[in-house]
């Protein structure tokens, strides 16, 4: 796989046939696509916990009564009791990969913090994030022949999706972002 190929900032979507309960009708959000492998955050599973429940956990007081109820996400199997936060814009953190220009991911806890304590003159939170725990990897080649095998179909990531679209249509909202309709497709599939 050359770099030119990379399918960071792209969308992962999972195709109707896959079963894996770690990614069922997900859509994943790829951050990293070298010649090692992908990484990316799996941007439709919400878990029961909330960014309350997270701030607790780390022991940091929310002053921002807004963000109490964010969800948390699963955002995949991989290292699922650490936290990463995709979020837009990129910022000044500690511990970022910048996605895009626009985008990063976070996985230090200085962006928790501002998080909870909101927006004014001293404090500048991301404007849009996602918080997961937890993260989707797949070995050098392996999402490659995943998408051969038509286990995905992959889109170029649209921010409206990525951070606006209500979570519950996110899986159908970037397979019709390609201009498909995911309930229509067989889950049966002939090979000659």
């Amino acid at each position: 796989m050359s770099d030119k190929f990379s399918l960071c900032n792209h969308f992962l979507i999972a195709m109707p046939s896959l079963n894996d309960p770690n990614f069922e009708q997900s859509v994943s959000y790829i951050c990293e696509h070298n010649n090692d492998g992908a990484m990316g955050i799996v941007i439709n599973r919400p878990t029961s916990l909330t960014f309350a429940d997270l701030c607790e956990q780390l022991e940091i007081e929310i002053t921002d009564t807004d963000t109490v109820s964010y969800p948390v996400f699963d955002g995949g199997p991989v290292e699922t009791e650490r936290g990463f936060i995709l979020h837009s814009p990129v910022g000044e953190w500690e511990s970022t990969l910048a996605v895009t220009k626009d985008i990063g991911l976070t996985m230090s806890q200085d962006i928790i913090q501002a998080i909870a304590e909101g927006y004014d003159a001293n404090n500048k939170p991301p404007e849009h994030f996602i918080i997961t725990l937890g993260y989707a990897g797949w070995s050098k080649d392996q999402i490659e022949d995943e998408i051969s095998e038509n286990v995905w179909l992959n889109v170029p990531a649209s921010k409206e999706i990525l951070f606006r679209t209500p979570v519950e249509q996110r899986w159908t909202a970037a397979a019709a972002s390609l201009g498909i309709n995911l309930q229509q497709l067989s889950t049966d599939i002939g090979h000659g």
